[in-house]
């Protein structure tokens, strides 16, 4: 395409060793390949500080902002400007005025945001700059479903932002040449709910099978000799939290009544307090950071992916398959996946159900292998960065904003 293009991230997207980041990183490179981009962001502390240096050879400016606020200071702001929290937690003087620089002294022809927070920083562009919108997620119903099984004054505060929230991503959409989601369900509901016919699409995350390889030499995981169950993630996560905390309080004992010498082994930096406590269950344990999440994966006999809330596709599900790890699932983390129930991986529609898929894999090891062997070749089918990406040159140039 001609010009270039002006990336605003709500967090840096250098290294993908997280969710969020794994997808903006992707997006960032397959963009570069475009032309020129400049990138707008933020660094939540100095880790991601330490790789703006880095990000800086592939960029062609940047302006990696801290963001400071915490959320009670953003609950605040935002109930005094009316404004969703989400977007109040990434408000900066700095990148709006490198937002301004930028559009006015490079030949941007594109500008793209990356989750709807960031949308607030694109002002009103002329008509030769199109406007990309990577919503991921339909984040309002994320709230909205935090709100509905939650009383008192957070289930308050989780409805209002649902309803706030859904407002600012139905006004950003109408501004969008086109605006993305992270799989064509998700796209689907935003769609139906919001009203707009126009304009709304869809690509994949995907998985970098090459480095997600079962065949790779990853260093030993001391386990100990009994099964091994293991779930990664972010665990400051809300969703992770309360995913690893059902499972290590209900699965896990139903599993270690069959095998008693069963660990459950929660894997990703950030733990809470209230992951640290689940050390004191018996047969789990909390690692934190750790190097390479590879050789967990790797060492892992069953990788889970217990979650109850869960929006478009799971990183560490795609991570595991691509692994050739036998996997179980709920329905929502397997939800916006294309594979199938027994084929690809195994989904539990209940938690006692987990434990029964779980132990069925610990039972019948040959299944379990077969398993992750259709997973990984079901990834590598399916789910590859470059065929995901594929579209973006047209998503980029669509025309036409959404409408009512």
């Amino acid at each position: 395409m001609d010009g270039e293009i002006l990336f605003l991230c709500h967090r840096i997207p250098f290294p993908p060793d997280r969710g969020d980041k794994i997808r903006s990183f992707h997006l960032f490179r397959a963009l570069s390949k475009l032309g020129p981009v400049h990138v707008g962001t933020f660094a939540d502390d100095d880790r991601d500080e330490s790789f703006a240096p880095t990000m800086a050879d592939w960029t062609a400016s940047q302006c990696v902002a801290r963001r400071n606020p915490s959320r009670a200071v953003a609950g605040l702001r935002g109930l005094a400007l009316h404004q969703p929290m989400l977007v109040a937690l990434y408000e900066h003087a700095d990148l709006h005025e490198y937002v301004r620089t930028v559009l006015a002294t490079r030949p941007i022809t594109a500008v793209v945001g990356y989750s709807v927070q960031m949308a607030h920083f694109v002002p009103d562009l002329p008509p030769h700059v199109r406007f990309m919108m990577d919503f991921v997620d339909f984040d309002s119903a994320k709230y909205a479903a935090y709100g509905a099984e939650q009383g008192g004054p957070m289930g308050w505060v989780h409805r209002r932002e649902g309803r706030m929230l859904f407002e600012f991503e139905r006004n950003v959409a109408r501004r969008a040449d086109v605006s993305t989601f992270v799989s064509e369900a998700e796209a689907s509901l935003f769609a139906e709910q919001s009203g707009l016919r126009t304009g709304i699409d869809w690509f994949d995350n995907g998985v970098d099978h090459d480095y997600f390889d079962p065949a790779g030499d990853y260093p030993w995981v001391a386990t100990g000799d009994g099964p091994l169950i293991v779930f990664t993630g972010q665990m400051d996560y809300r969703p992770n939290i309360e995913a690893v905390e059902s499972f290590a309080r209900t699965s896990l004992p139903a599993i270690r009544a069959v095998h008693p010498q069963a660990r459950f082994a929660i894997v990703g930096r950030a733990p809470t307090p209230q992951v640290m406590a689940l050390a004191d269950v018996p047969g789990v344990m909390v690692t934190g950071a750790v190097p390479d999440v590879r050789g967990w994966i790797a060492a892992a006999d069953v990788v889970v992916a217990p979650l109850r809330i869960a929006r478009g596709i799971q990183n560490k599900v795609l991570e595991a398959m691509a692994m050739a790890r036998p996997v179980v699932a709920s329905a929502e983390a397997a939800e916006g996946i294309d594979a199938r129930h027994h084929d690809h991986l195994l989904i539990a529609d209940t938690v006692a159900g987990e434990a029964e898929l779980v132990l069925s894999l610990l039972a019948d090891r040959a299944a379990a292998a077969g398993l992750g062997l259709r997973a990984r070749a079901r990834v590598i089918e399916r789910y590859d960065w470059g065929a995901t990406l594929s579209r973006l040159p047209d998503l980029l140039c669509a025309k036409g904003r959404a409408a009512a």
